[in-house]
């Protein structure tokens, strides 16, 4: 079966309805599992009104399946947040959604992970937790928040979203359709994501990085508001991967922190992909750190 237009899929994992989005590709090259980031959901990976900017349509077009995850927490098992306060119990039902959705279908090379902002957790996770994995892309993530971010994030509460933690992720607005500036795109975020975002700058984030053995890209918005993005930043953020083969820095101008639904992210799936084929090619060299 192949199908670029994404359809919705519900599969039950250990008795927990898990949700996503799919585009199948008949004989895939690999399969894309991208995990979405906080406060929203697997919508994020089809951009409202816009096909073009959509990464699963783009990626089925270029023969990739791709499954658009809601996280653990999410979506259809919403109502069972509370049971995925253990990492590894996360990792079990994302991929058990995955396998489930696939069933016999093909992998092709394996599987390639994409995680956005707090969805990165998840998706390095996963990457360290099976060898089927060929790659990964981050984005909207970083080790070392900006100034403003740090103002914001210090007024946030458990039962309340900080003022300005909008501007952080939706300025410059002329860099995303306005459809997506309307809230269409939120989603309800589950508790267990306060200690993950308490932990995961300074202790989690360097501990799983260091475990991933696969090239990795790491996307950076021009326009990145809650990280810094300095060349220095940059560079401490791909020290982190002491045992990857790879380590790409991929610098997107014209763009803000949601990088797949922002005006640009066109451009930004179709490096992802590219990057994609690079790690099934699997001819390059091992290098340091490579700046694009």
């Amino acid at each position: 079966m192949s199908s670029s237009t994404p359809r919705p899929r519900v599969v039950v994992v250990d008795g927990v309805p898990m949700s996503a989005l799919v585009s199948q590709a008949a004989d895939p090259r690999a399969v894309i599992v991208a995990v979405h980031g906080g406060a929203t959901s697997s919508a994020y990976f089809d951009c409202p009104g816009h096909p073009d900017l959509s990464l699963l349509r783009s990626a089925a077009a270029r023969g990739y399946t791709t499954i658009a995850l809601d996280r653990p927490g999410y979506g259809m098992s919403a109502v069972y947040a509370n049971e995925f306060a253990d990492a590894a119990r996360r990792v079990q039902f994302a991929f058990g959604a995955v396998d489930q959705i696939l069933a016999d279908s093909s992998r092709g090379a394996g599987f390639f992970l994409l995680g956005h902002s707090a969805g990165c957790e998840l998706a390095l996770r996963m990457a360290t937790s099976r060898d089927d994995v060929i790659g990964v892309e981050l984005a909207g993530t970083g080790i070392r928040y900006s100034a403003p971010a740090k103002e914001v994030i210090s007024q946030a509460t458990l039962t309340s979203r900080p003022a300005g933690l909008r501007d952080l992720l939706w300025q410059p607005t002329d860099l995303y359709p306005a459809e997506v500036l309307t809230g269409g795109l939120s989603s309800p975020g589950a508790a267990y994501e306060a200690e993950v975002t308490a932990n995961w700058a300074r202790r989690d984030f360097p501990a799983i990085a260091a475990r991933v053995t696969v090239p990795v890209q790491y996307s950076v918005a021009e326009h990145e508001k809650v990280w810094e993005s300095t060349p220095g930043a940059l560079d401490a953020v791909a020290a982190l991967f002491t045992a990857s083969p790879r380590v790409a820095v991929n610098a997107m101008p014209r763009s803000g922190h949601n990088l797949s639904v922002g005006l640009s992210a066109g451009e930004y799936h179709r490096r992802v992909i590219s990057f994609v084929e690079e790690c099934i090619a699997g001819d390059r060299e091992p290098t340091e750190v490579e700046a694009g």
